[in-house]
Formats: C-alpha cells, structure tokens, sequence
C-alpha cells in the first residue's frame, strides 16, 4: 500500500528525473564512463566526473557545464586510497552530499594467462576490482549517513564468460560482480541500491581498432545476434534506470547491455 501511494503521489514521467542530484562518475571522462557522465547530467543532475587525465576531467567538466549542471574540476587516482577521499571531500564541501556513484574506470590487459606477470596481474586488480571497492567504501559511508544512495558498477561479459588472453581482466569483473552483489545486501537496510551494467562491445577510442578491424572482433561481431556493436549512447538507458526512483525496488542486479551476447546459443 506504501508503494502505491508513492506512486500515486509522483508522475511517472519524474521516476527518472534526476535534478537535485549530485552524482559522482570515476572514471566518467572517456568511453562508456563518458557517455553515461552525459546521461546524468542531461537527466538533471549535477555530476562530477573525475579520471587521472586532467585535460579529460577539464573537457568534460565544460560538456556538463554546457548542459546547465554543476560540478568540479579534480582527478583522481583509484590505486590511491587518499585520491578517492581527497575527491569525496571536495564533492561533500561543494555539494554537500553525494546522491549516485558510479564505478567506470578500469584497464584490460590480452596476454596468455601463464606469461601474465605478478605485477601486471595485480595492477589489472588493483584499478578495475580494489578501485572499485575503494569507492564504493568512501563514498558508501556517507550514503549510509544519509540513508539513500544509488552506486553503480562497470562489470563485463567476462563477469559470466571467458575472453582468451584477459584473465586478470576477467577475474576482475567477476569479482566486481561478486562485490556489487555483497554491498546490496549489506547496504538495503540503509535505502541504498547497488547494481552494476555489464556492457556488450561498444567501440571505443581506446577499443575501435580490435573490435573493429581483427579476426576477435568480427568473431565477437557474429556472436552477437544483433549483428552489430553497441552505439555508447545505448549504454544511457540502462545507467539511468538503475540510478533513477524507477528502480527503487532493484538491488544487487546486474544489467546485461550486449545486443543478445549472453542469450546466444547458435546463431547459424
């Protein structure tokens, strides 16, 4: 019956309107993360896009600027612990609070899995899954404070199923799978969702040339039954949703975004 008032007390053309919202996208100056940096802003929110690049973090600082939102000029760090804080007080001292988060940094790494070093090995880890979790703690503890709060993971379709050659890749995105799962059952009691997107192959500047021009990347096309590659804007829908008062019953989901990827058996 609760659910019903509200529903009736609010136009379903404002569940997902995001004005007065504060989001915070790491990782949101290029590729998907920069599409969906876009997304919010163009949905009403104030967004504060950040990436170790600070010409990146500059430009898209001015595209959301353009759309009439707010935001903040700093980059970030996600193997530092003290970077992610640093950024969460300068959102909490302009802001005053922190509404969304969203996870989209991350690296990839193709190289067979014995010749993989240690040290690459963790540094794929330490970005896409230890990145991940620090945020999700800095910022999760004040979304606790507030008692609301909407994060958002990057996962993959190796969060289900191998790629040859990306094992550290592909164990990192199971793991932030697992991680985003864990966090939504801890963290709903205190009116917080946790979901993650895990995107299909969207070509980007930093993919265009695999995905587009190599025998992986005209396999990967015809396994996809679409026949086609995502458009990044294609990846909006799905991140506002899942941020959005629509999915205020979802929690620890993870959104598949891949053109019918994962629902394929044979395509011939």
């Amino acid at each position: 019956m609760e659910y019903l008032l509200n529903a009736k007390s609010s136009p379903r053309s404002d569940l997902f309107n995001l004005s007065g919202r504060c989001a915070v996208v790491i990782g949101g100056t290029s590729g998907l993360g920069h599409a969906i940096t876009l997304a919010l802003a163009e949905a009403g929110a104030d967004v504060v896009a950040s990436s170790r690049r600070e010409e990146e973090t500059c430009q898209t600082a001015c595209a959301i600027e353009a759309l009439g939102r707010q935001t903040l000029r700093r980059t970030i760090d996600v193997r530092d612990r003290s970077s992610v804080e640093s950024l969460h007080a300068a959102v909490l001292d302009r802001f005053g609070k922190v509404d969304i988060l969203v996870n989209a940094a991350g690296i990839t790494l193709k190289v067979p899995t014995l010749d993989c070093s240690e040290e690459d090995w963790q540094r794929v880890l330490d970005i896409n899954l230890n990145g991940t979790l620090r945020a999700c703690q800095i910022f999760g503890r004040t979304m606790v404070s507030q008692r609301r709060g909407k994060i958002l993971n990057i996962a993959s379709l190796s969060t289900f199923v191998s790629f040859r050659d990306v094992a550290a890749y592909g164990v990192s995105k199971a793991g932030v799978g697992a991680l985003t799962k864990s966090l939504a059952i801890e963290l709903a009691p205190h009116n917080i969702c946790v979901n993650a997107i895990a995107p299909g192959i969207f070509p980007t500047a930093l993919n265009a040339e695999l995905v587009l021009n190599t025998d992986r990347g005209r396999e990967l096309r015809m396994r996809t039954p679409m026949n086609r590659f995502g458009d990044l804007s294609e990846i909006a829908g799905g991140a506002i949703y899942l941020v959005s008062d629509a999915a205020s019953f979802v929690t620890g989901e993870i959104l598949v975004i891949d053109g019918g990827y994962m629902a394929s058996g044979v395509n011939q």
